[in-house]
């Protein structure tokens, strides 16, 4: 298999095209650097042969399976984020209206289902298999504490589990399993992808606690928020022991939090170093030994 990088581009002078597989982890607003990703790909003209993501990860990266571009992504992002007032009015709407949509007094989640048909079900095909791009979606089955992953069927219904961020979405039932986000079993799922990918890419946007220089110790919304961080980097960790990623790639997103969504186009600036990582990264695993 030999490869030749042309002009900024990755040509192959012969052979069969090595197989990349993209695994893109969840961490909220911050996994919005995934996008420099898909553009770092569109670059050098290279389509994965498959991608698997965990709650926000499974959502942009079911977009760019479906066929759009890492710009035309960026363009979106930017303009469904760009009117803060405009943003919030619309969630507005999605909350609760009765007691009876309440799931507990105490927590107001939003429902799932609303929230994608507002921002994404425009944007995706119905099932799995109309995406251009294989693709998993890594959700946790609540009951039973299982990884389920999704790879067929419907694909909006696969999505919502996948997002289901306990405390702000509200869980998915799908069939008898009730699914909560895949970041509480797998937060980066390169072992999701198949076994016959030549190269795997890791997107590690889980992210890990920051020390704050005014306080001594955090507090309870800082280690309830840092916890979970220590938890699922816990579980990535633990999951690289049979096989760790080719590469694994971590922007700067350390300054924002999981509902950072307003803060895009910040997230986006910070984290721009990524996209020069990522073609450095492909051109060593695909260039001429």
């Amino acid at each position: 298999m030999v490869m030749q990088i042309l002009q900024g581009g990755l040509q192959h002078t012969g052979g069969t095209p090595p197989k990349i597989g993209l695994a893109l982890s969840g961490g909220g607003a911050r996994g919005l650097a995934h996008i420099h990703v898909f553009e770092a790909l569109d670059d050098l003209d290279i389509k994965p042969a498959a991608i698997a993501g965990s709650s926000i990860g499974a959502l942009l990266g079911a977009g760019y399976a479906a066929g759009m571009s890492g710009e035309s992504l960026r363009r979106y992002v930017l303009d469904t984020f760009a009117d803060r007032y405009k943003t919030l009015g619309r969630l507005w709407k999605l909350r609760p209206r009765s007691f009876s949509e309440l799931r507990d007094f105490s927590i107001t989640q939003f429902d799932t289902f609303k929230v994608l048909d507002l921002y994404a079900s425009h944007l995706l095909p119905e099932s799995f298999e109309a995406l251009e791009i294989p693709f998993t979606a890594v959700a946790a089955d609540y009951y039973s504490a299982e990884e389920i992953r999704l790879s067929s069927g419907a694909l909006i219904p696969a999505i919502a589990g996948s997002i289901a961020i306990p405390f702000v979405f509200q869980p998915v039932q799908m069939g008898e399993r009730v699914l909560i986000d895949g970041g509480a079993v797998n937060p980066m799922p390169f072992d999701a992808l198949p076994e016959d990918m030549d190269y795997i890419i890791a997107v590690d946007v889980v992210g890990m606690p920051t020390r704050d220089k005014d306080k001594s110790l955090p507090g309870a919304l800082d280690c309830a928020s840092g916890g979970m961080q220590v938890l699922m980097q816990t579980i990535a960790r633990e999951k690289q022991r049979d096989r760790a990623p080719d590469f694994i790639l971590k922007p700067d997103i350390g300054a924002f939090q999981v509902l950072d969504f307003m803060k895009a186009d910040q997230i986006l600036e910070a984290s721009g170093a990524i996209r020069d990582q990522t073609r450095a990264a492909l051109r060593q695993l695909l260039s001429p030994a």
